[in-house]
Order: structure tokens, then C-alpha cells, then sequence
């Protein structure tokens, strides 16, 4: 079944808690994953940054928004228990914890900050007030919304950065290629590379640049600015891998602005014990200059950070 999102998480973690004992949050996401069905591939599946699998971070922001909320409590590092008021809503559990159903305590509101009210002081056994109509319920908990905004934006800045690439020439398209190879480590020097890039333009290849600073091993290279609706297919590959055997490597790279065929892709794969040959389409172009910052540059920067639990250590 599919990963569920941090909401569907919330009773059944609250419902965990329920024994009153102190619960660790490696124990939550096991016991979680066994009462949900979840595979050993849902369990692996990552957030789109790949730095934590996407339903332990799931469970730790339905974890947090039940702190919040004062329906679990802290009681340790990486642990928690019920409260008085979570045990009060055990009593008469409503069919689905989410956070629609968390605005009702003012706590919640605050920390979400779509009210100017602060956390009430309201006693953990007292009852909440009614839950304001129409408030609006993600799926993506806060960390997911920033990482699909920021992979939203990356894809769209991709694109503009491919636009920008076709509407110039042969020569910019020339220059573009050298200052990445450079900016990749390959080439030496910019003035190296770009004397070994595009002068050379028979049999296929385009130039042949330094793999390493000294020069014990060579990369061909072949670049094509063609429009997005073309193909690069194998008659393209065979030649080029032709053209590498004349100079000698083994190694090459092919570059273009379009797609490659299956057929190409296939040849390439085919041929990769005796040759290796690396195929950057436009969408790959366009993430590679991203990285490298060729062709853009920062607007702004957001730095999330996090609590460094070893500083507080020795805090209790």
C-alpha cells in the first residue's frame, strides 16, 4: 500500500501511547509499520532529498503535532508518552485524528501560526474548543511541502534554463559545454578545454578533453543542440563510438539539448563492457548546469535546521 501521509499516522500513534508507558520512536515506527501492512518497500521508500525514509518522517510529524497539541509528551531523548488530555481523548476516540481536527486547541493554532493567540495555559484534562469549519488539511507534512516547492521550482528553472540554451548559438552552445566539463572536473582549464572542444568535428567527434589533470586518460566528446522534438538515435552513437576507437579512448561523452532514442540508449548499453559512453539529454543538461551553477545564479537562500541533540546532552 502506499506510504500514508502524517495524518492517518496520528491515532493510531496516539493509540500506541495508550498503555501509559514510555514509548521510544524507532518502537513507534516498527509497531506503525506492522499495524499498517506497510512493505519492506514502502519502508524504504525516501523524500525526494533521500535523506530520510518518508514514513519515519511522517510518524515524527504526527509525533509533533500530538506534542503540540499536549496529547504526548517528551519524557526522554527520541521519547514520549501520553498526557492527561490524550488519555481524555481515548476515552471517546473520534474516527481520524488530523489537522483539522487539531485546530480545536489553541496550542496547535499558534505553533501552525494562523492565530495570534499563544499556547492558552489550558489544563490537560480540560476540553478543547470546537474545531473552526473549513480549515485546510495537507497531505505532505512540512518538510515534504518545502522539498516538492523546491523540486516545483527546480523543474521550472530546468525548463527556462533549456529555453535559454536553444535560442542561443552553435558557438554560445560551445562555450556552454566547456565551462561545465571545467566546472565537472574534466578539461584542465577553461582555455584548455575550449581548445579541445569543437575543433576538431570529424568522424563524429567534437573534441577530446583531459579526464585527469595530467592527462593519462582522454574522454571524447560530442555535442548536438538540437530542437526538443528530435532524437539523437543509434546511427548518431555508432558513429561516435566509431570515431573513438580513431582516437584511441575508450571513453566518451555525448551531449545534446533533444532526447536519445530506446535504440540508442540500447546500443550504448550493449557495447558498455569494451566502451563507456555517457549520454547527457536536455533534461540532464539542464540539471547539470543547476548544480554546477553554470548559467545561474543564486537568487535566495534558506538554511532548515535542526535541534543538535548532542548539545543538550547533559541539559536534564
Amino acid at each position: 500500500m502506499p506510504v500514508p501521509d502524517f495524518q492517518t499516522v496520528m491515532l493510531p500513534l496516539l493509540r500506541l501511547a495508550e498503555d501509559g508507558q514510555e514509548h521510544s520512536m524507532s518502537q513507534a515506527i516498527e509497531v506503525l509499520a506492522t499495524q499498517l501492512n506497510l512493505t519492506e518497500e514502502d519502508l524504504r521508500e525516501r523524500l525526494p532529498s533521500g535523506r530520510q525514509a518518508r514514513f519515519n518522517n511522517r510518524v515524527g510529524w504526527a509525533a509533533t503535532y500530538l506534542r503540540k497539541a499536549l496529547l504526548l509528551e517528551n519524557c526522554g531523548r527520541g521519547r514520549f508518552r501520553l498526557t492527561d488530555r490524550g488519555r481524555q481523548v481515548l476515552q471517546k476516540p473520534p474516527p481520524r485524528i488530523d489537522l483539522a481536527w487539531l485546530q480545536r486547541y489553541p496550542e496547535v493554532r499558534a505553533f501552525r501560526g494562523e492565530s495570534g493567540d499563544e499556547a492558552s495555559g489550558e489544563l490537560p484534562g480540560s476540553a478543547p474548543a470546537p474545531s473552526p469549519p473549513n480549515v485546510p488539511v495537507p497531505i505532505l507534512d512540512p518538510e515534504e511541502q518545502l522539498e516538492e516547492a523546491y523540486l516545483t521550482f527546480r523543474r521550472r528553472l530546468a525548463s527556462e534554463l533549456l529555453d535559454q540554451v536553444l535560442r542561443g548559438t552553435p558557438a554560445f552552445f560551445e562555450r556552454l559545454v566547456v565551462q561545465l566539463l571545467v566546472a565537472m572536473g574534466y578539461g584542465g582549464s577553461e582555455r584548455e578545454a575550449g581548445q579541445a572542444v569543437g575543433r576538431t568535428g570529424d568522424g563524429g567527434v567534437d573534441g577530446v578533453i583531459k579526464e585527469d589533470p595530467l592527462g593519462l586518460d582522454l574522454i571524447c566528446i560530442q555535442a548536438k543542440r538540437w530542437a526538443p522534438g528530435s532524437s539523437v538515435g543509434h546511427p548518431e552513437i555508432r558513429d561516435f563510438a566509431g570515431a573513438m576507437d580513431d582516437r584511441g579512448t575508450n571513453k566518451g561523452v555525448f551531449i545534446t539539448t533533444s532526447r536519445f532514442t530506446e535504440e540508442a540508449m540500447a546500443y550504448v548499453h550493449r557495447i558498455g563492457v569494451k566502451k563507456k559512453i555517457v549520454l547527457i539529454d536536455g533534461a540532464k543538461l539542464a540539471e547539470l548546469l543547476i548544480d554546477r551553477d553554470v548559467g545561474v545564479v543564486a537568487a535566495h537562500t534558506y538554511v532548515v535546521k535542526k535541534i543538535d541533540s548532542d548539545f543538550f546532552l547533559d541539559a536534564g
